[in-house]
C-alpha cells in the first residue's frame, strides 16, 4: 500500500466505502461503471493498492477510502510470461508469482492457479501458452484426441494431465466455477451491511 494512502487513512478513519463502482473482468481491466480505466497511471495505483479484508472482500484502498471490487471470476488474473529467476506468472497487478501450488480446469475449459498470492485464473489470451505446456504425467505432449476430453461431463476421465508453470508441474484438477468463491474465500460481489453508509 502507497504510504500517501497510509496517510490518508490516519488522517481521516471514517470515510464511507463504496460498493459497485469498481469491478475486475476476466482480462484483469479495471472497470468503473462498465467503463475500462485506460490511463496507465491510475490502473498502476489500483493495483498498489488492492486487498481483501477479514471478511473475504476484495478492495482498492483509494487514500481514506475503500472501493469494493466486484469480481468477474477471480481476485487475480494471471499471465504467462519469462522472468528474472524462472517466475512465469505475472498478476494483472503487475506483481509476479513464484510458487503455483496447484491448478485446476473448469467446466468451460478455464484454467485457474494457485500461488502465494492467491486464486487468479489464466488470461484467456495466453491459454494457447497452457496447451503447450500440458503433458501427461509421464511427460508425454497430449495429441487432440486428449485435449478434446479436458471439457465436458466427462473431462479428464482417463487422462492425468499435468501442467508445467513456474518450474513445476502441478497435476490438473477439476473444478466447477460455481464452487470458485467458496473454495478460495472470496466474496465476488460487496455490499454494504444493513444500515452501511454507501457513498
Amino acid at each position: 500500500m502507497d504510504e500517501i494512502v497510509r496517510r490518508a487513512i490516519a488522517k481521516w478513519p471514517n470515510v464511507p466505502s463504496v460498493y459497485n463502482w469498481l469491478s475486475l473482468d476476466r482480462r484483469g481491466n479495471w472497470l468503473v461503471k462498465n467503463e475500462r480505466i485506460a490511463n496507465s497511471a491510475v490502473v498502476d495505483f489500483i493495483g498498489r493498492n488492492y486487498e481483501r479484508d477479514d471478511q473475504r472482500r476484495w478492495y482498492f484502498q483509494n487514500g481514506p477510502q475503500r472501493v469494493f471490487v466486484n469480481l468477474a471470476y477471480t481476485p487475480f488474473i494471471y499471465r504467462l510470461e519469462s522472468a528474472p529467476g524462472g517466475a512465469e506468472l505475472r498478476t494483472h497487478t503487475d506483481r509476479f508469482a513464484h510458487e503455483p501450488s496447484a491448478v485446476w480446469m473448469d467446466e468451460k475449459g478455464d484454467v485457474l492457479v494457485q500461488t502465494e498470492l492467491g486464486i487468479g485464473l489464466i488470461i484467456d489470451r495466453d491459454l494457447p501458452l497452457v496447451l503447450e505446456r500440458l503433458t501427461t504425467r509421464a511427460g508425454e505432449t497430449l495429441d487432440d484426441s486428449m485435449l478434446e476430453r479436458l471439457i465436458g461431463p466427462s473431462a479428464l476421465s482417463g487422462v492425468n494431465v499435468q501442467l508445467r508453470v513456474g518450474g513445476r508441474a502441478l497435476d490438473l484438477q477439476r473444478i466447477r466455477s460455481t464452487d470458485v468463491p467458496t473454495r478460495f474465500d472470496f466474496d465476488p460481489a460487496p455490499q454494504p451491511a444493513a444500515g452501511e453508509p454507501d457513498c
